[in-house]
């Protein structure tokens, strides 16, 4: 990747390599999540997160809209009497974040974010030093027992009360042979009746897929692999479950509650996806 003044500033996709002076997809997003402070991302970032969006301007409305489901799900399930959070995935937690949303409506909610990079994890404890009832926990969310036996998740989560796991915006870098489903299960299984489990994710997209192809023309640094589920994919990690209503449907469509952007109010432009549901 070329910076400014012509200076190649290579990106990073593969966690716990960032270096000084190295773009990182995980603080790239934040370039395009409003309320992100620009602290929390480097000129590299902003550089990348700029390319990208010459190849695929679509791409950083997507990402908005994950970003508002999932604050739509975390205020819908505090609503609904949860208050214990397992954000999967999670990156740099800078811009409408689960603990955020969730302690606004009651300060005694727990949440527990997870991230196998050790660079985004230091950063983002760093960021929630002296937040009450949050943690960092590094580790792999395709090995549940990783997560699960964390410090922060024996600490902070009571896996004999309700909890709701997240993977927003993130199982579409897992690929099909460490068996999404299989993973989903496993979590499930450890937590108690009447937790829920939220998922978004990407569905097929041409112009994503021509986007990829450029970029790697253009920059010689292809970008990460996405896997493209679509609604049956999606609602087959939910057999056994309780989907919600509006049950699996276009991110944008999932309790549309107000507070969306514009950006996040043409469910047409993009076949993501989105379900919450609960153990019964």
């Amino acid at each position: 990747m070329t910076g400014e003044g012509g200076r190649t500033v290579p990106a990073v996709w593969a966690p716990g390599q960032s270096a000084s002076g190295q773009a990182s997809i995980a603080r790239a997003r934040l370039c395009w999540l409003e309320g992100a402070d620009p602290r929390h991302y480097t000129n590299a970032d902003q550089v990348l997160a700029d390319q990208i969006m010459v190849c695929a301007p679509q791409l950083p409305y997507g990402v908005r809209a994950h970003r508002s489901f999932l604050g739509r799900v975390v205020r819908h399930l505090v609503a609904s009497g949860v208050r214990q959070f397992v954000d999967l995935g999670s990156g740099v937690p800078a811009a409408g974040n689960v603990h955020e949303i969730a302690q606004a409506i009651d300060p005694e909610c727990r949440v527990v974010y997870v991230d196998i990079d050790p660079v985004v994890v230091a950063e983002g404890r760093a960021m929630l030093d002296g937040t009450a009832n949050v943690g960092y926990a590094q580790a792999d969310l395709r090995r549940p027992d990783q997560v699960l036996g964390s410090p922060e998740v024996r600490e902070l989560l009571d896996l004999d009360q309700r909890v709701a796991v997240s993977l927003v915006d993130i199982l579409h870098f897992v690929p099909n042979s460490d068996d999404p489903a299989r993973i989903v299960r496993t979590y499930l299984n450890a937590v108690s009746a009447g937790s829920y489990l939220a998922v978004s994710h990407m569905g097929r997209d041409v112009g994503i897929l021509a986007a990829m192809e450029m970029f790697g023309q253009m920059y010689g640094n292809p970008l990460p692999t996405l896997i493209f589920r679509g609604k049956q994919r999606i609602a087959e990690l939910c057999i056994g479950l309780e989907p919600i209503a509006p049950g699996v449907v276009p991110v944008p469509l999932w309790r549309p509650d107000g507070t969306d952007t514009d950006n996040d109010r043409h469910p047409e432009l993009f076949p993501d996806v989105a379900v919450v549901a609960r153990k019964p």
